[in-house]
């Protein structure tokens, strides 16, 4: 959202004495208009959303602070916006209810598919609401309706005026798993000071890479209130029974042909992945493709695809069986990715070969399947970096590379099974970050018994 400030400035000629950095108010109170004439564009894309995903017209009124549902005040307030952050926070949820069953977590999401996932994972043992948009008034009555003693943000989510408000009631907000890209340290630098003054409202960055650390810190963040912990993604838990699930699955699909699954794939992407797979068959015809789209609201437009370039296609979500015949399996379904990706013989991991970032590799490195990601990783430029070096993953930058890399990996044992090995080591030897973590958590926590703020 602070980006509102930028085109305003750019685009708009937005006079640059209203990011000045003697006008606090000013530039807040801009951002704030911005984000109101923006305010009937958001709603009306949450109704376009909802066209292919209706839960997105649920609960809409809590996005602008309005509850339908009771809810007492919480304790600790952990916001994740979607799934890979919803799964990247499960192994701290975990112990915040273990270190005080007694405590009330509330966990905001943006989207449903979180919100879905965070039910899986938790039932009813945590509190779910939509993440407030960042207008004073709205977040004002979020904060007096929920009335967090602390608040936990999940990697890297930056709002004005809700940083301000906390800051007001004496609210400790903790960003975690933090991390900055290049890319987006020169975005936000384009914003100051509006950028920095909002980051110094943070009490607390666990940064997961030094590079990170050093990027808040050229915000103006102050240096004692930065931390590098790593990446807790790389601490994982993986189901107890995913080995018998991915037996299944795999029984499924044909134990004796070559499966790759790409994962998390996004538009664009499909196309080029259709493409890869057509030629893999040329040389491997019994070669099958589990496709899993990132949303949900695409599956059946992929689905569509699939069929008009010439795939015989099989839907799990219809139970389909894949027969022999069958070159293509979409993975039309949530929460069973992991399950997918441990029965195949190599994965891709999707939003990598078109400008998306990429996504999470170390399931499938943790699990032994040896990972394939496209050029742009932006977004996980240090998780891609340590299983490169270690030799359990390869970067691609065109539908030949990635067609030879499966057909050298789908036919030969042996390295696939060297290639694997390194992903398993990889993820055990950057474990840690988790505990590092709860460290600087948990001392925040001995904390709560103190009164709790005013509003």
């Amino acid at each position: 959202m602070l980006f509102l400030v930028v085109y305003a400035q750019v685009e708009w000629g937005v006079p640059p004495v209203f990011l000045d950095k003697e006008r606090p108010m000013i530039r807040r109170r801009l951002y704030s208009t911005l984000l109101y004439l923006l305010l009937p564009a958001l709603l009306l894309r949450l109704l376009w959303r909802s066209l292919r995903a209706p839960a997105y017209r649920e609960r809409w009124r809590e996005r602008l602070g309005f509850y339908n549902q009771p809810s007492g005040p919480a304790t600790i307030w952990v916001h994740a916006v979607s799934v890979g952050e919803v799964q990247a926070a499960q192994p701290m949820i975990r112990h915040l209810l273990l270190r005080d069953p007694a405590a009330r977590i509330l966990v905001t999401t943006t989207t449903p598919t979180g919100a879905r996932r965070l039910g899986e994972l938790f039932g009813d043992r945590v509190a779910h609401l939509y993440c407030p948009f960042d207008l004073t008034p709205v977040v004002r009555r979020f904060l007096a309706r929920v009335s967090p003693r602390l608040a936990i943000v999940m990697e890297t989510e930056i709002w004005p005026n809700l940083l301000a408000e906390c800051e007001r009631r004496g609210i400790p907000v903790l960003l975690v798993n933090a991390r900055l890209s290049q890319r987006s340290a020169s975005g936000y630098k384009r914003a100051q000071p509006l950028a920095g003054e909002s980051m110094r409202r943070l009490t607390l960055i666990a940064a997961q890479t030094q590079a990170d650390a050093e990027r808040f810190i050229g915000l103006g963040v102050p240096a004692e209130r930065v931390a590098v912990t790593g990446s807790i993604k790389f601490d994982l838990q993986l189901p107890a029974s995913l080995t018998d699930q991915a037996e299944v699955m795999r029984r499924c699909w044909g134990s004796n042909r070559p499966v790759w699954v790409a994962a998390s794939t996004h538009e664009g992407e499909e196309d080029l992945l259709l493409q890869a797979h057509a030629r893999l068959r040329e040389r491997l015809p019994a070669a099958l493709l589990v496709l899993v789209p990132r949303h949900p609201d695409r599956f059946d437009r992929v689905a569509a695809l699939a069929q008009r370039r010439g795939f015989r296609l099989a839907r799990r979500s219809a139970g389909q069986a894949c027969c022999d015949q069958a070159s293509l399996y979409l993975g039309d379904t949530m929460g069973e990715l992991v399950s997918f990706i441990a029965a195949a013989d190599a994965a891709f991991v999707g939003g990598s070969l078109v400008p998306t970032g990429g996504h999470n590799l170390l399931e499938a490195a943790a699990v032994g399947v040896p990972v394939i990601v496209g050029p742009h990783v932006f977004n996980f430029l240090e998780v891609t970096r340590v299983l490169i070096e270690h030799q359990a993953a390869v970067q691609v930058r065109s539908v030949d590379e990635l067609t030879d890399r499966l057909h050298l990996w789908l036919t030969d044992a042996a390295e696939r099974a060297r290639i694997g090995e390194n992903g398993r080591q990889a993820v055990a030897a950057n474990r840690g970050a988790l505990k590092r973590l709860l460290g600087l958590i948990d001392p925040y926590l001995d904390g709560l018994s103190a009164a709790a703020p005013t509003t």
